[in-house]
């Protein structure tokens, strides 16, 4: 029987990294990449979507990690995968072709319509950061049938204006109809776009967070659902399930390789 962990048990980074996979459903094809997603991805896999079929940028398909993957290109991800195809048929056969259910994304920056930035922070031409670039981002935002974004909530990564648009459009592209993120999955809570707007707001907060703590890590005025769900807290297996996969991590990679950015 399930029971659900006190809140002195888990930290928000679990909490995040659980409700991200719970988004997530047995049979669901999901490309994901490295870091929180990652996690999040493996997490089901492990829990209630056992047959949850994962797809790298790397060209794995249906892959297995007994261990979070340090990159794309880590050979766990190869020596585990049903495939391995080339990089190009990942995106001409399955992600163009419509086959991904759920593209899970990472950013150092969203906008208030869920348009991400992982490219530069600063002006483009002279940066103050430059980092890893779009990847296969913009391609995933574009064809997944669904995207998920999951991130650390600040003013610095929740912005009103992003210093670069790596994946996205415009925010009259995005209030008629635009495709942009079913769910925003941060360290407080859950952010989903207004039907209206297209505008991301606060529609459900974890144990213990406040609409005030969630309206200070953003730097636009967030709206909130009429209603504002309470998520369960972690479940004891869910947990366990967890740090066992955090676990086996450290000590096949080192501290800096489980699950975090």
């Amino acid at each position: 029987m399930s029971r659900a962990a006190a809140a002195a048990d888990w930290t928000r980074e679990e909490m995040m990294t659980i409700a991200a996979s719970r988004l997530l459903w047995n049979g669901c094809v999901c490309f994901v990449g490295i870091g929180l997603p990652g996690a999040a991805c493996n997490l089901a896999r492990l829990t209630h979507a056992p047959d949850l079929v994962l797809v790298y940028e790397s060209g794995t398909l249906g892959t297995k990690p007994d261990v979070l993957p340090l990159s794309i290109g880590d050979g766990e991800l190869a020596t585990t995968a049903a495939c391995v195809i080339p990089l190009p048929e990942v995106f001409a056969w399955y992600l163009q072709a419509g086959r991904i259910d759920v593209g899970f994304l990472g950013a150092a920056q969203i906008d208030p319509y869920g348009n991400l930035n992982s490219t530069v922070i600063g002006p483009y031409d002279a940066p103050t950061t430059r980092l890893p670039g779009a990847g296969g981002a913009t391609e995933i935002a574009a064809h997944a049938r669904r995207t998920y974004v999951l991130l650390k909530a600040s003013p610095r990564s929740c912005v009103a204006r992003l210093d670069f648009r790596t994946s996205g459009c415009d925010a009259g592209a995005r209030s008629a109809g635009g495709r942009g993120p079913r769910a925003v999955i941060t360290d407080f809570g859950v952010l989903t776009p207004d039907a209206a707007r297209g505008e991301l707001m606060l529609d459900a907060l974890y144990p213990g967070a406040t609409v005030e703590e969630a309206r200070s890590c953003v730097a636009w005025p967030l709206a909130v659902a009429g209603t504002v769900r309470i998520i369960d807290p972690p479940r004891t297996e869910e947990l366990a399930a967890l740090r066992a996969l955090q676990a086996r991590t450290r000590a096949a990679h080192g501290a800096t390789s489980a699950g975090g950015r």
